[in-house]
């Protein structure tokens, strides 16, 4: 019987064990050093502010995986022989603590699926006790344990996983500064409007956002604790905890050998790893998943892919990507191979309670190629942005904040390049707020037919379906 081995129990590696079950009859085994059972790691933040229990965060009851013959093992990966096709583990001693080497298990496919770890960027200071990211079971169960103790916390790196740790220590009555790097807050993803609106509800919910400001160094006190930061302008801030949320790196070091050399000019260049294994910022993948090394697999946030599909990029760490990628490689090892075909890019996040999606392409900088559409209502906290292209006018893409949107009209209409009069004059299709909600469209309307000198009418919402609460 063919012996299938995952390596990571996140999204992607669960998926792909499901999946190969629904397929096959082989023999699976999933192995992580990070809990016992899968479990929703987007939810962490809400055991923390006790909205939530962890055993409610696991989608799956205990007894699903021994029912579907897949077997767990609680084990840290050590190191793995390729040739040999064996995998040796670094188990944790209960005594001292410490890693140690700890049996080995043998595979005929291995599915890669090592998930992403927070990026340090050689901070003095960076491994004092109480500075960390959330990103982990085990960043939760220290994030728990020190809360009592902080007064002051300050967040480095203004992304979302920023937001929600500020969301989560401001909800138990901790002061909170959030250094910006860049001018005003995720300029880097957001147009300047949205950008703008973000920080000013960031701003209101009583986090301190500093922006055009760096981390130097974190200060520690005599048990080895963080006691300070100290910015690059020289700026000395005292807290007892320091969150590190300046994104996330393919967790792929354990793979890498000391000495590495670049090869090729092409885009990505790569590196020889362990075994010959090629990686570059992440494990390189063709379009079925499949690494240079036969019978080896990669998915989920560890993966970079050698030639991506059109308008997504080589590293997507994304939790929908994960699950897409753990279907498609199920189907491929079972004799079905299929090509990773993700769709259109689409996203959501939450800043405190206001929700954002984001559908096709909405870059920080439009191309002269493009136009955009923006609307935003006078409560500063809802706005709406539709780009598309300045000669045909099909759409292009979309940003929503404070307003719920149905995935599949936006799907249709970027996919099918519905025109932007289209779009508006069909927009309460796409309206996915509860029953009762103040709907906005004609109002968005009314400020494109001002700006265009159009003269568009909103189209009857009849034949819609209607959502009963």
């Amino acid at each position: 019987m063919q012996h299938v081995v995952i390596i990571g129990n996140g999204i992607s590696g669960i998926t792909a064990a499901r999946h190969i079950r629904k397929l096959s009859d082989c023999k699976i085994t999933v192995i992580s050093g990070e809990t016992d059972y899968f479990f929703s790691r987007t939810a962490l933040m809400y055991v923390y502010m006790g909205h939530l229990k962890f055993e409610h965060t696991k989608p799956y009851e205990d007894w699903f995986w021994e029912k579907n013959r897949i077997e767990l093992k609680r084990a840290w990966v050590k190191t793995i022989d390729f040739e040999e096709k064996k995998l040796y583990f670094r188990i944790p001693n209960e005594d001292d603590k410490e890693a140690k080497i700890g049996g080995s298990i043998s595979y005929d496919k291995l599915i890669l699926a090592l998930g992403s770890t927070p990026n340090k960027f050689g901070w003095k200071g960076q491994n004092l006790r109480g500075v960390q990211g959330l990103y982990s079971y085990q960043d939760l169960e220290s994030l728990q344990e020190i809360t009592p103790k902080i007064n002051h916390a300050v967040i480095v790196g203004g992304g979302l996983i920023g937001v929600e740790l500020a969301e989560m220590l401001h909800s138990k009555g901790i002061k909170v500064t959030f250094l910006v790097r860049e001018s005003s807050f995720w300029n880097a993803i957001m147009p300047s409007e949205e950008s703008n609106l973000i920080a000013k509800h960031i701003a209101e919910n009583h986090i301190k956002l500093q922006f055009s400001s760096e981390l130097e160094e974190i200060i520690g006190d005599e048990n080895n604790q963080v006691k300070a930061i100290k910015t690059k302008s020289g700026e000395i801030i005292d807290c007892q905890f320091v969150g590190l949320t300046v994104g996330v790196s393919p967790n792929i070091n354990f793979l890498k050998l000391p000495q590495g050399n670049m090869i090729g000019r092409e885009k990505p260049a790569f590196i020889l790893g362990v075994g010959g294994l090629k990686l570059n910022r992440g494990i390189l993948v063709n379009e079925y998943l499949e690494t240079n090394l036969p019978d080896i697999y990669a998915i989920g946030d560890c993966v970079e892919h050698e030639n991506p599909p059109k308008d997504r990029k080589n590293l997507e760490q994304i939790w929908y990507t994960g699950r897409i990628m753990g279907e498609t490689v199920a189907r491929t090892i079972c004799g079905k191979p299929t090509k990773y075909q993700p769709g259109m890019f689409f996203n959501s996040a939450k800043f405190f309670d206001i929700e954002y999606q984001t559908y096709g392409q909405v870059p920080n900088i439009l191309s002269e190629d493009f136009k955009t559409f923006y609307w935003e209502h006078s409560s500063g906290k809802i706005c709406v942005r539709i780009n598309y292209e300045a000669n045909r006018k099909a759409v292009t893409g979309v940003n929503t904040f404070g307003i719920r949107m149905r995935h599949e009209v936006w799907d249709e209409w970027i996919s099918t390049k519905k025109t932007i009069e289209y779009v508006l004059e069909n927009l309460p299709k796409a309206n996915f707020d509860p029953e009762f909600f103040k709907q906005y469209e004609a109002e968005i309307m009314e400020k494109y037919n001002q700006e265009t000198g159009s003269n568009l009418k909103l189209k009857s919402k009849k034949g819609i379906f209607s959502k009963i609460f």
